[in-house]
Order: C-alpha cells, then sequence, then structure tokens
C-alpha cells in the first residue's frame, strides 16, 4: 500500500509491522567501517540516489536502491504486509547525535546576552555574578517537574530539528541535592521522550559561591557525595568537568574524573574553551571525549590522534560568545583525530538547539566540508556517547532512526541556515507525526 509523501500509517506505528521507506532523492547512510571516523574517511558517507530502508521492529533491516530493495525476495514475498513510505523530494540521514547539552535549567540569562553585547567578556560576566551562577539560584528553588518539563521542550524541538538522541548534563543546581535533583529530572524528562537520552553529571560545572574560598571542600564533596550517590542511583552514564580559568584546575580535575572511573562511570570534560591546558592527565582517564578545544597544542592533537577520544567540537558557543576563533577543526581532522559536532545547548553560551545550525557553522567557520560535517553529527557523535553499535549510520541491524529534509542534495542541510527544513523525524522505526 503507498502512502503519502514522509507520512506513516497510524497502524504503521506498531512494531510489527514493517515499513518499506522508498524513492529517497539521496539517502546518506554513513555505512561500513569500525569505529569512528578520522580523516578522509569523514568524507565517506554512503550517498544512495533513489535509496530505500526496510524497517521491522524498530531496527533496519536493509538498505539499498529502491530497485534492490523491491527486487528482494522477501519483500516480493510479504509485499501485501509491507507500509510503503514514498520519500521523493527529501534527503534521508541519520537521526543526529547531539553528544554534548546542558538542558535543565530554569531561564535564559537574558542580562548576561545584553552585557557581552555592550562588551564584556565571558570571563568578565562570570566574575560580576553572572555566567553559571547565576542560574544556580532559580535552578535550586524550581521542582523536579518543572526541570524535566523545560527539559522534555528541549528534547522535543531537537527532534523537531533532526536529533533522536541527546547528551544532557546536570550542572546548573551546584549542591548535591540540587545536581540529584537535576539529574533525576531528565530521567523524567527521557522516559516522556521517543529518543534516547544519556545522562551526565556536571556537579563540577563551576564552584558555587559559598564554596569560593574553598573549592577544594566542594570538589571533595563532588568526589564524594555526589559521584556515589549518582552511581549508586544510575542518574547517569558519565561525569563531566569543567578545566578552565574560573572553574576547576586540572589538578581538581583529575580528581573528580578519577571518582568518577572508580565508580563505574565514563568520563568527559570540558577543556581548552578559553585557555590551553595540557591533555595529558585527562587521556589515562580513557574519555569519551573531550569538548570545545579551542586551544590545543600540537603534541596533543596528535596524542589524540591515536587514541579513541572523540573531540567533540561546539561552534555555536563561538558564534554566540562572539570569538574570534573557532575550534581548529581542519587541523585535528588532518592530524587524524576523531571529531563529533553538537550543540553545546545551554542558557548562557549556546542557546541553540539546531544541529543543522551546527552543521552550517562547522563549513563556513570551520572550513569542514559538508560530508565531514554530517559524520561528526551523526556517527561520531555516537562514538562520543558509546553508542556506535546502534546509532548513527542507516545499517542493517542498526536502530530505525532517521530524519527527513525537505531537499534534493544532502549539503542543503547545512546551506538553509536560519530555518528548519526537517520534515519527520523516526525513531526506533515510528514517525514523530501523529
Amino acid at each position: 500500500m503507498r502512502e503519502k509523501k514522509g507520512q506513516v500509517m497510524s497502524k504503521a506505528r506498531s512494531m510489527a509491522v514493517p515499513l518499506l521507506l522508498f524513492g529517497a532523492t539521496q539517502l546518506v547512510t554513513v555505512r561500513g567501517g569500525a569505529g569512528a571516523r578520522r580523516g578522509r574517511a569523514m568524507r565517506e558517507i554512503g550517498v544512495v540516489e533513489d535509496g530505500a530502508v526496510l524497517v521491522a521492529g524498530g531496527k533496519i533491516v536493509a538498505v539499498g536502491t529502491t530497485t534492490e530493495l523491491r527486487g528482494d525476495a522477501w519483500v516480493k514475498k510479504h509485499r501485501r504486509s509491507i507500509e510503503e513510505v514514498d520519500c521523493s523530494g527529501q534527503v534521508v540521514i541519520p537521526g543526529f547525535v547531539d553528544s554534548h547539552t546542558h538542558p535543565v535549567f530554569a531561564a535564559p540569562r537574558l542580562v548576561d546576552f545584553e552585557k557581552r553585547i555592550s562588551g564584556a567578556t565571558y570571563e568578565e560576566i562570570a566574575a560580576a555574578g553572572g555566567g553559571i551562577r547565576s542560574s544556580l539560584e532559580s535552578v535550586r528553588r524550581a521542582s523536579e517537574r518543572g526541570l524535566a518539563e523545560m527539559a522534555l521542550a528541549a528534547f522535543e524541538a531537537m527532534l523537531a530539528h533532526g536529533t533522536t538522541t541527546i547528551e544532557a548534563k546536570s550542572g546548573y543546581g551546584l549542591s548535591a541535592a540540587a545536581e540529584l535533583k537535576s539529574l533525576k529530572a531528565i530521567k523524567t524528562a527521557a522516559a516522556e521522550f521517543p529518543g534516547t537520552v544519556v545522562a551526565t553529571l556536571l556537579g563540577a560545572h563551576v564552584v558555587p559561591p559559598e564554596f569560593r574560598s574553598d573549592p577544594d571542600a566542594y570538589v571533595k564533596i563532588v568526589c564524594e557525595e555526589m559521584i556515589p550517590k549518582v552511581a549508586r542511583a544510575k542518574l547517569a552514564q558519565s561525569v563531566d568537568v569543567f578545566c578552565e580559568r574560573g572553574a576547576f584546575t586540572a589538578s581538581q580535575s583529575e580528581k573528580i574524573l578519577d571518582a568518577a572511573v572508580r565508580h563505574g562511570l565514563k568520563v568527559r570534560a570540558h577543556v581548552g574553551q578559553l585557555s590551553e591546558t595540557s591533555l595529558e592527565p585527562f587521556l589515562r582517564q580513557h574519555p569519551l571525549s573531550l569538548d570545545h578545544l579551542n586551544l590545543i597544542s600540537d603534541p596533543d592533537v596528535k596524542r589524540l590522534a591515536q587514541l579513541d577520544t572523540i573531540a567533540t567540537l561546539v561552534p555555536g558557543a563561538n558564534y554566540f560568545l562572539a570569538t574570534k576563533a573557532y575550534p581548529p577543526a581542519r587541523k585535528l581532522i588532518e592530524a587524524g583525530v576523531a571529531v563529533a559536532l553538537a550543540t553545546d545547548y545551554n542558557p548562557g553560551s549556546s542557546p541553540t538547539l539546531s544541529m543543522p545550525f551546527i552543521l552550517s557553522l562547522a563549513s563556513t567557520q570551520m572550513k569542514m566540508t559538508p560530508a565531514e560535517a554530517l559524520t561528526a553529527a551523526t556517527i561520531n557523535g555516537a562514538h562520543a556517547l558509546g553508542l556506535g553499535d546502534r546509532k548513527g549510520s542507516i545499517e542493517a541491524g542498526k536502530d530505525a532512526d532517521l530524519a527527513f529534509f525537505e531537499a534534493d542534495d544532502y549539503r542543503e542541510i547545512g546551506y538553509w541556515f536560519g530555518t528548519n527544513r526537517c520534515v519527520d523525524v523516526m525513531v526506533a522505526g515510528e514517525s514523530s507525526r501523529k
């Protein structure tokens, strides 16, 4: 039975009904290979014209051209029971994997925004009581349900732009109670969201005001109270730390990540955003990702190229903070580092939910090719979350998480900035369209 383009019949929402998506102007598979993509392999995105995908049980069963899949013996035999979805005039890609977001906050930081326009720097705003600390009181006062509703609204907006897998950090409560509340809010929102959410404890975002004179005492709370409680309750899969001037030193960051590893949690870190920090202390802990990396030495680039750790670049923050330089994507890619892209969605430095906008910034400001940017926003983002075996590409056996764009060429996704051309999203074989 042929259905209208881009729509799935209500009965096809049953996971038991196979779907044949056919006629995609371009199907961008990003399939093949083991591990994250590096170097020239980031440009090998497996474009199939007149593409088709067979989906059943929430998984991708087969991928090829429309002619190939319609000629498949199993498809012919079960033709009457297969629902068909016409994807002509659309580019179909793996659902975006946004591997760095901060969705648990209670209000935008408009005073910071206005001060920055007037010339204040990120660090000057933070020193005057703005920045991350200005989000603290509202999060501490907010109810768990209220935070969950805001996070869910963000997740749904991301989904509408083609994002199906999201990493979500705490980090605006900065007390054991508020950080656990934030992670519980993420868990509640994730349960109501059709996509996949990976939670991260960022209790070490900055030192809260009450510990400004004794930051090591706060580090002790993170290590001996927050991390053990989060691990026991299984509220997060990883722990993050902001290693930067005005936040946490390299030594303090090491202690926090060591505690995370001892409690069976994965680690990642914000590093190199405003000042250069040696990566060597972090690398021995085998982080899933190191994020920002605006400033990174040549020796550290070489070290990263030898490891599985993903360099997650977040150009939305550079755009919003109006920094003069963006992360050195070309240097990293050409050295063989596995690069991912993420929105860094947050109220202070990157209030964007749109991965297509990030692709635009990656190409226009960091000179990544459209293919490299798409790879970074899908399969490499999946590996940054430890989900590369399930997410980030369109190939048999993986979750049927797909995004559909009104376009004739995948390069249009990053070309048309400031607008959303995503017309549908599929998560585990189900359309987001009701």
